[in-house]
């Protein structure tokens, strides 16, 4: 046992991995170095995490610096050693050790011991679960669970083998699925050019190469696959399985070779003889038009590889190893017999010649695993973690870097386009003025934050939209076509909400002349100005909050006293709704809580602060108390659901919680704790952010990391993997909004925020007295 000098604050609060460890080439290795990124990615803010690398053989290895430890699995005295290193490291709150069989078998018994004498917390996690056990297994898996804290498993079949085969306590179970990569699906074509495999039809596998892949039970399969498709090419990825080298060689390996030039297949299967690094991995499965999978070991619970072709969205064929029949259904993939090359050779041949099924079963498996992405096994670790160590640990979410890359890959030189399929933009669902006008506001903050000069070419995008929906009578229209035409769907929508976003987004873009170029800012104004014209016949409970946010940054910069008539029309006609439909229970503007709930009261909020009016801000904060008190929980936020709305009375449902309402929410939140300074309001911001990162009601994260994007809605029971502009532009407007909160713990910081807003509000003209509020509060 080796002790690798490390320093570490007396504060942290270590999670300490037993396991393999790259560059150990093993799969286990490479699983509990995805975790760690993923757990670094999201908590390293609140969790410090280590390693001891296992080492067999002989063997050591040059490991990266969160190795603090190796283990000789085959030296009894070493385990002794490490368990009083561990216990004396006060840091140390929770020890995770990867199981395999193969890792402690000449030492099991010091294993046990290690095990007993630990004085930390345990979480063991089986790779391997072998159902019907003979006793003295049995007594082994029930010593070692007796000596852990939790255990987990990565299927529920694996779950349900240790509670009724081994007799062991459900509640001690966790099942966390095994991690898989979000991938940013570049598409086939462009993957397959080039890698040189033009016009093919391409099957893969991959992993460590040994006789239990079973492998030659596809190459037996080929030449009927061939025969039907020519254009037919079998990727066999990966090298051999280091110990199977050292015990027998290459010969499994060259026994396939053999079998590829009796059947003359030169020209239809390749041997990447290599140990792929992920990115290469990644784009291999992403090329693959099905995957095949022939483990021959039945009691195989679970297969790294196997998910992650998976998330590549490989419709896959598959032996009935207990993971595949607990994920794959008729519209996920396929189910053959062990070692039987007829079913797989026409299986194979039916999904090559029915390329709309393999499309149907390719989204319905990145649906069915998406759950399982290691930003979602970071959490639900994370989660384990924290119920084990209580007080001890207190998870932060790490907020990721802002990204534009989706929202720039969803706009044309027309505008942002409105739906995506996945994450690839669907031109045929055209534009909306919504979208554009939110992706202005975006743009701008983006461009207020870092002056990033690309942010100007696409600022003018979205303000050329904007400007192609102006009719002649000063209102908007919201849909325009993928071929920029003006489609019927104007004609019988209601589109005062639109024009409500569109005086936002401009009003904004006003705002900002300190800081963008003259002829953009002339330019919105303009556009502004004329619709203006016609915003007196606008009643939209929404369409009015919006245009009041849109006059409040206008009038910061443009004084204007039939502007500000304007605004104190939506002001009081805002108020004689409250008024109307509000009591004791329901302190609400309409008889219902539908979408973008939370720009009425920062509406109202807004009209105080330009007013002084003391009717304006009790409602703001009533109707936000309100607002908030149907919202949060003990889940954290859940916002109305988009499928049944909440009416006057009833119980919020559990689905259909969009991203633009958390969004939202956060910049209501933002301006309220700007203005009164309430920690609440910045806690209830955190905790809504957070909904993005996985801190929801199903555990999952709703920002993308990968490709930038945002999924479309929390549902029932999953997420909508499509990324369409809506949700990406919200998350985008919520990410930038938190980013003047990250620092908070920087005094001076704190205060140039505070002097940026007092030095706003000294530049907009003063209406009434209520700037002294404003102003007392941002000092306080």
């Amino acid at each position: 046992m080796q002790n690798r000098i490390v320093s570490t604050r007396n504060d942290e609060k270590i999670i300490l991995f037993i396991s393999s460890y790259p560059p150990r080439e093993c799969g286990i290795a490479t699983y509990s170095q995805d975790l760690i990124r993923a757990l670094n990615n999201k908590f390293s803010s609140s969790l410090t995490l280590q390693v001891c690398a296992l080492e067999s053989n002989g063997i050591t290895y040059d490991y990266p610096e969160e190795v603090r430890y190796t283990l000789k699995t085959s030296i009894a005295g070493d385990y002794e050693k490490l368990a009083e290193k561990i216990n004396q490291d006060r840091n140390i709150q929770i020890v995770l050790i990867q199981h395999e069989f193969g890792f402690f078998h000449k030492q099991e018994e010091a294993f046990q011991q290690f095990l007993n004498l630990l004085s930390k917390p345990v979480v063991i996690v089986f790779h391997t679960v072998l159902p019907h056990p003979d006793e003295k297994l049995k007594s082994k898996i029930t010593a070692i669970a007796a000596s852990c804290e939790s255990i987990i498993v990565m299927t529920h079949n694996s779950a349900g083998i240790l509670t009724t085969d081994y007799g062991l306590p459900g509640k001690k179970i966790t099942m966390i699925a095994h991690g898989t990569h979000l991938v940013p699906h570049l598409g086939k074509k462009f993957l397959k050019q080039k890698y040189g495999l033009n016009g093919k039809k391409v099957l893969s596998t991959f992993g460590l190469l040994s006789s239990g892949k079973s492998i030659e039970t596809t190459i037996d399969a080929l030449p009927a696959i061939v025969s039907k498709n020519p254009e037919t090419v079998f990727l066999i990825l990966g090298k051999t399985h280091p110990e199977v080298v050292k015990s027998e060689g290459e010969q499994y390996r060259e026994m396939l070779e053999q079998k590829v030039r009796q059947y003359a297949l030169q020209d239809h299967v390749r041997f990447v003889n290599e140990y792929l690094a992920l990115p290469d991995l990644l784009e291999y499965l992403q090329l693959t038009d099905i995957y095949l999978f022939t483990s021959s070991d039945p009691n195989q619970a679970v297969s790294g590889t196997f998910v992650y072709a998976m998330s590549c969205a490989c419709p896959i064929i598959s032996t009935p190893i207990p993971h595949a029949r607990e994920l794959l259904t008729d519209e996920t993939g396929m189910i053959i017999d062990f070692r039987n090359s007829q079913q797989l050779a026409a299986g194979v041949i039916r999904w090559l010649n029915d390329e709309p099924l393999r499309r149907n079963i390719s989204i319905n498996t990145l649906q069915k695993i998406v759950s399982s992405a290691w930003e979602n096994a970071a959490v639900a670790h994370a989660m384990l973690f924290e119920s084990i160590a209580g007080d001890n640990i207190a998870l932060t979410y790490n907020p990721p870097a802002i990204n534009l890359d989706h929202m720039k890959h969803m706009t044309t030189d027309a505008g942002i386009i409105q739906f995506s399929k996945i994450n690839q933009p669907d031109i045929c669902s055209g534009y909306t003025l919504d979208d554009n006008a939110r992706a202005l506001v975006a743009m701008c903050m983006n461009y207020k934050l870092t002056g990033d000069e690309e942010n100007l070419d696409y600022i003018r995008r979205y303000l050329d939209f904007i400007r192609r929906c102006l009719q002649p009578d000063g209102t908007f229209i919201n849909y325009i076509n993928k071929d920029n035409e003006i489609t019927a769907q104007n004609q019988t929508v209601n589109l005062d909400d639109a024009n409500g976003r569109a005086v936002w987004a401009l009003g904004y873009l006003v705002s900002l002349s300190v800081v963008l170029p003259a002829e953009i800012v002339s330019d919105a104004k303009t556009l502004l100005d004329q619709s203006l014209r016609s915003m007196n016949l606008v009643h939209s409970t929404r369409a009015m909050a919006f245009a009041i946010k849109g006059l409040y940054y206008y009038q910061s910069v443009v004084r204007s006293d039939e502007d500000f008539a304007l605004f104190e029309t939506f002001a009081n006609r805002l108020v004689q709704m409250y008024r109307h439909e509000s009591n004791e229970t329901w302190a609400w503007f309409e008889g219902y809580l539908t979408y973008a709930n939370s720009i009425l009261p920062e509406a109202m909020l807004y009209a105080w602060m330009m007013t002084g009016n003391k009717v304006y801000k009790d409602i703001a904060i009533s109707s936000l108390n309100f607002l908030l008190s149907q919202t949060f929980n003990e889940n954290g936020i859940e916002v109305i659901s988009n499928k049944n709305w909440l009416q006057k009375g009833a119980v919020p449902g559990h689905s259909g919680e969009q991203p633009i309402d958390v969004a939202y929410t956060i910049m209501t939140l933002s301006k309220f704790y700007e203005v009164f300074m309430d920690e609440g309001y910045r806690e209830k911001m955190e905790t809504a952010f957070n909904w993005f990162m996985g801190n929801n009601r199903l555990h999952h994260i709703i920002y993308n990391p990968c490709t930038g994007g945002c999924y479309d809605g929390l549902e029932e029971t999953h997420v909508n993997l499509n990324q369409g502009a809506e949700s990406t532009v919200s998350y985008l407007m919520a990410r930038l909004t938190m980013e003047k909160y990250l620092d908070r713990g920087n005094p001076v910081r704190t205060h140039y925020r505070k002097r940026v807003a007092l030095t706003a509000l000294q530049r907009k003209p003063v209406f009434a007295s209520g700037e002294k509020l404003l102003t007392d509060s941002l000092l306080s």
